[in-house]
Parts: structure tokens; C-alpha cells; sequence
């Protein structure tokens, strides 16, 4: 393959990867692999550049190839609002230079990765109004776009690695590895790989594959000195080679992790800058080593603030619902809700709170970012859905309403379930009104149970609504099997558990079948009314949370 590629250029000097010693060993150190939060890089510390301006702006002064930026989400749960916001301002960089926005599906896990998902996250994407030009269900000349479908190719970069003395063959089992994580914790050291396998002779590891050992591939790391990572909005960031750990590249299954699949990625399609989370930062010197290793030009490289709970923690929907299609289905319009992520550390020059996507796509410019982590409020973003609803002509209000949930497919879901339980058509909204709502007023008395504690009521709720979270096939006959699980775990009956499924899902002690009413509201509102009736029983302590996901890992 070739060893680089023209592209737009950020004035700014080229990634710089130090060691100490030259020729030095290299040992696993740090992160083992995940993201963590950039306060936490211990030792990293940003070095202001010559010219901060040059980090934002474009030179187009020799031929260079089109801007191409992505969004790679996993498929493994419901669309994130902060996959939505990382996509926003990929697509918004892109288009702003005239360049190409990729959709790339990130499923190398294989067992929590689903075509459900995937298919969910085209769907909120367009919802929003964000397409791609290329993508695994519009084509493309780079394609396949999604990863469990170039094994082939990883397996061919991962060996080249290896015969260049990169990266080197592991056979140890899980037991191993825990034994020695136990024994470097016990010394009071941090758990990470020691290498042990580098020390295996070149028979060695011949006979092992060979015998057909299971085994994985492991990057070298340097041992010492520093890797500045060149940020488009902090400038350089030197982060310590002992921060880092010997990566898996390959794993046992044959699939990749993220580090080796995203760098082969991204060269091969031509992506010319990621625009990616702050969480990732901390690991970005062993992307940095895998392009040097290859030979490759690396993207630019943009580390975007992570989006915040009002209380400043990391988001998450057990403090603010984080799917993308909650928020369709509580009414809100799109137009709102991508004009509010825009808003989410980044301002238009006039400083306007309204405004469209192809406002922000002319207006755009990275230099408006904020680094303060930007606050993912619902009261705003509510305020704000209320500003585009009022400026709607009445007719086209009229038509989003209807569109939003009395059009004639959610009606014709609902009718048979209400038809034989009225006399009049006046009584449809007190029995069925809940189908229409987003948010319910709840009864703390309808959740008082004759058999259960107030304890036990908390926990048969927690327990199901987790079950109901990893459930991706939204159907009656698999909701009712999360419940039965749940309550044959706890050793109760199925009728201990509805009236408290009745309390949270409809706001009433009896309604129409409250299992229908589940499938026909979908799993956002049917998740974010049970987390509802937690919040209003008192929540879940951190010792219960413990506990009971303990217990959740026992039921099948």
C-alpha cells in the first residue's frame, strides 16, 4: 500500500513520538487500552503552539485531495446523543471545506453488536438531518464500511506489523493474565502486561501457531520518554510512553480492537482529520505509533469535550436519557435538537442560539470551540425545541403533530387494544392518554405492594428495566420473558410484578394490556418511565447498584 497521501494541511508542526535512548526495549506501561478522562493522564501537560491560529485554518496552497472526516459508532445499544453530537461537527468540518462525510461501523464485538442497532443509528442520524456519502448501506469506492467484514485486511496489516518487529504474538491465557495482574497488585503496582511473551524464541512461537495455540498480537511500546500528540484545539500534548500498555491489536477471534482497525480505517478510506471524543486522547500515542509503524500520514487530529450531566459527570442515561430516539419520541423536532448538540461548546460568530444546519455548516470554525465541557441540559434543550415550534406556521405545526404520533400507523397500533374498553370516544384519552405522553405523573401509592417491601419493589424495577436496556428485538413475547426472568430469579410470581409494570409504564393501576402498551411505546419510553419510578421510590444506593448488578449476571 502506499506509504502516505496528499491532503488539506493544518499549519502546524507533524506529530513527534520521543524516546529516550535510541534503540531502546520496550515494555507495556498504563491505560490498558480504554478511554479515561484527560484530567486523569497523569504527566501530560500541553504545550502551547507558535501560532495558534495555524491550528484551525486550512492551507490550500499546493494540490491537495478532498477533506474526508467520519463517525465509526459500535452498534451494541441505542443511538447516542453523543455519537449525534461527534457526527454533527465531523459533518459540519467536512461540508464547511467542501469535503466528505463517511458513516464506518465499528462491529468487531461481536457479541454485543447487532443489525438492530446498526440500523437504528442510520435511522437517528437522518432523523437529524445528517447523511454520508459513503457508508455500508449507500456504497462506496473504500467500502466494506463495516469492520467485521475486513478481517482479511486487518489480518494482513497485523502480520506485516509483526514481521517488521512491531508487534509480537501473546499466548497467554486469561488465567495467566489475571494471575499476573493479581501479583503486580499485590505489590502494589499497576496491572499491566509485562512482556513475558518477548521473551519466547522465534521457534518457540513458530511451534505454537503451528499447534494452533489461541493467541493474540501485542503492539511495542516504547519504554520511556514522551509522545506529543499534535490536538487542533489544545495544540501539542505530550503524554508519557509509561502511561501506555502493550495493545492488543488482534484478538483471539481473529477480529481487531479499535487501535489497529481504526488506524487501518482511516488510511485506507482517505480520511483526512478525526474529530473524535476527549476520552481518547490518553490512548492516542499508540495511534500515533501504529501510522510512524506503517509509514503512514496520520489524519489532523481534533479532541472534541466530552458532553456533561448538569452535575458535570461524563453522560449518562442513569442521569439524562442519552438515546437519540427518546428524544423523537417525547416530541421534540429535529431541527431543535441538532441546532441544541451545535450549541454544545461551539458558538455561531454572532452569537445566535437559533440557528439551522447549513447556518452552522457556513459559519463553521473550530477555533469557536470551548474545551469547558459543555452541558447536555434537557430544560434547554426544551426551551429551545419551544422557540422552533412557536415559529412554525399553524398548518405545519399541524402536520408535525400528526406525523409525531396520531398519524395513522401508531393509531392503527393502538385502536384494538382500546376499542372494546369504551363506550364513547371521550373515554379513549383517560384510558389510553399515557401513549400520547412523554413524561407521567406518577403515584407513589400505586407502587405499594401487599407482598413486596418498598426494598423489593426498587430492586424487581432496577432488575427489569436493566434487562429491558440490553434487549435489542423489541417484542412482546421477549419483553415478557425479561420480566419472567426477573421475577423467577427473585422467586416470585409474574402477578407480583405487573401491578408495579402498570404503575410505571401507564400511571395507572390497571389500562389496557400493560405488555402491548410496552411494545407499542418502544424500549425509550418504556425505559425512561421505569427510571421514572425509581427516581420517584428513592433511586438505587451504590451498595444496592453493586449488589443487585451481581445478581443480574446470574439471570439468564
Amino acid at each position: 500500500m502506499p506509504g502516505g497521501r496528499h491532503s488539506p494541511r493544518i499549519d502546524q508542526a507533524r506529530p513527534r513520538c520521543t524516546q529516550a535512548t535510541h534503540g531502546m526495549a520496550y515494555r507495556g506501561l498504563g491505560i490498558m487500552g480504554g478511554p479515561a478522562q484527560v484530567h486523569r493522564i497523569a504527566g501530560a501537560r500541553c504545550l502551547p503552539p507558535a501560532n495558534i491560529e495555524a491550528l484551525f485554518h486550512l492551507s490550500f496552497e499546493t494540490p491537495m485531495t478532498t477533506v474526508r472526516t467520519r463517525i465509526a459508532p459500535s452498534p451494541t445499544g441505542d443511538p447516542h446523543v453523543g455519537t449525534a453530537y461527534i457526527a454533527l461537527f465531523n459533518y459540519c468540518f467536512a461540508k464547511q471545506h467542501g469535503g466528505e462525510f463517511i458513516l464506518r461501523i465499528e462491529d468487531t464485538d461481536q457479541l454485543r453488536s447487532t443489525r438492530e442497532s446498526e440500523q437504528q443509528i442510520f435511522d437517528a442520524l437522518r432523523w437529524l438531518g445528517i447523511e454520508w456519502n459513503e457508508g455500508p448501506d449507500v456504497g462506496g469506492p473504500h467500502g466494506p464500511y463495516r469492520q467485521s467484514e475486513r478481517g482479511e485486511i486487518y489480518a494482513q496489516y497485523a502480520k506485516q506489523l509483526v514481521d517488521a518487529g512491531h508487534a509480537f504474538y501473546c499466548f497467554c491465557t486469561a488465567e495467566e493474565l489475571e494471575q499476573m495482574r493479581a501479583e503486580q497488585q499485590a505489590r502494589g503496582e499497576t496491572p499491566r502486561y509485562d512482556g513475558r511473551a518477548l521473551l519466547l524464541s522465534a521457534d518457540e512461537v513458530q511451534r505454537r501457531l503451528d499447534a494452533g495455540e489461541p493467541h493474540v498480537i501485542r503492539m511495542k511500546v516504547p519504554a520511556e520518554g514522551v509522545c506529543v500528540v499534535p490536538d487542533m484545539l489544545r495544540g501539542d500534548v505530550e503524554i508519557p510512553w509509561d502511561r501506555m500498555d502493550m495493545q492488543v491489536l488482534m484478538k483471539n477471534d481473529g477480529l481487531p480492537t479499535y487501535f489497529l482497525a481504526n488506524v487501518v480505517d482511516d488510511h485506507l478510506m482517505g480520511i483526512t482529520h478525526v474529530l473524535r471524543g476527549e476520552e481518547w486522547l490518553p490512548s492516542a500515542p499508540k495511534l500515533i505509533k501504529l501510522y510512524e509503524y506503517f509509514g503512514w500520514e496520520q489524519p489532523k487530529l481534533c479532541y472534541m469535550p466530552l458532553l456533561r450531566n448538569p452535575d458535570k459527570s461524563k453522560l449518562s442515561k442513569r442521569k439524562n436519557p442519552t438515546s437519540v430516539t427518546f428524544y423523537e419520541r417525547m416530541g421534540f423536532m429535529p431541527e431543535a435538537m441538532l441546532n441544541y448538540l451545535g450549541r454544545m461548546g461551539w458558538s455561531m460568530p454572532d452569537e445566535r442560539e437559533k440557528f439551522s444546519l447549513a447556518e452552522m455548516v457556513e459559519h463553521f470554525d473550530l477555533s469557536r470551540v470551548s474545551l469547558g465541557g459543555p452541558i447536555f441540559d434537557i430544560e434547554k434543550l426544551s426551551w429551545l425545541n419551544g422557540q422552533w415550534l412557536r415559529e412554525l406556521p399553524v398548518e405545519a405545526f399541524a402536520q408535525r403533530l400528526q406525523k409525531w404520533a396520531f398519524n395513522s400507523d401508531y393509531m392503527m397500533k393502538i385502536a384494538p387494544h382500546v376499542q372494546g374498553r369504551v363506550e364513547t370516544f371521550s373515554q379513549v384519552v383517560p384510558l389510553g392518554g399515557f401513549f400520547f405522553e412523554g413524561a407521567l405523573k406518577l403515584d407513589a401509592k400505586l407502587f405499594e405492594s401487599k407482598k413486596l417491601s418498598a426494598d423489593q419493589v426498587r430492586q424487581v424495577l432496577q432488575l427489569i428495566l436493566w434487562k429491558l436496556e440490553s434487549l435489542r428485538q423489541w417484542e412482546k413475547e421477549r419483553i415478557t420473558g425479561c420480566i419472567q426472568s426477573v421475577v423467577d430469579a427473585l422467586e416470585l410470581k409474574l402477578r407480583d410484578a405487573m401491578p408495579l409494570m402498570f404503575a410505571a409504564i401507564t400511571g395507572q393501576a390497571s389500562s389496557v394490556s400493560v405488555l402491548d402498551a410496552m411494545e407499542i411505546l418502544g424500549p425509550d419510553l418504556t425505559r425512561y418511565r421505569l427510571r421514572q419510578a425509581l427516581d420517584l421510590l428513592g433511586g438505587v444506593s451504590k451498595k444496592e447498584n453493586k449488589e443487585w448488578e451481581k445478581q443480574l449476571a446470574t439471570i439468564a
